[in-house]
């Protein structure tokens, strides 16, 4: 009976690895996610830091959405939403952002980036 050998990772590559899993946590950790479902926001106010992202789900069924933000400082415009699809915005200005649907006048996000 011989002996099972265990396949070994290089340690350069494990180091690499666990250096770019830690920083894909991190990232993951201050990007906070918000969904879309029952024509709300949820949370309906979220915080990041300045240059962070925020992360908009459309879980509504087969509603449609559709993001935007005006103000002097900072705006965007995402389109058309579809069911299911996923939105990162980054927020590259300090300060507070409401985030409407241009489809549902009520849904309404305040993001605070400080």
């Amino acid at each position: 009976m011989t002996a099972r050998r265990r396949p070994r990772l290089c340690p350069a590559l494990g180091g690499a690895l666990t250096l770019v899993l830690g920083a894909w946590a991190a990232w993951a950790a201050d990007t906070p996610t918000v969904t879309q479902a029952n024509r709300k926001f949820q949370p309906q106010q979220v915080e990041v830091a300045r240059g962070g992202a925020v992360r908009f789900v459309n879980d509504d069924g087969q509603l449609l959405h559709h993001l935007y933000s005006t103000s002097p400082a900072f705006s965007f415009d995402s389109g058309e939403q579809e069911p299911g699809r996923i939105v990162e915005e980054r927020f590259p200005v300090a300060g507070t952002f409401t985030v409407l649907c241009g489809i549902h006048p009520k849904m309404r996000l305040v993001v605070t980036v400080r």
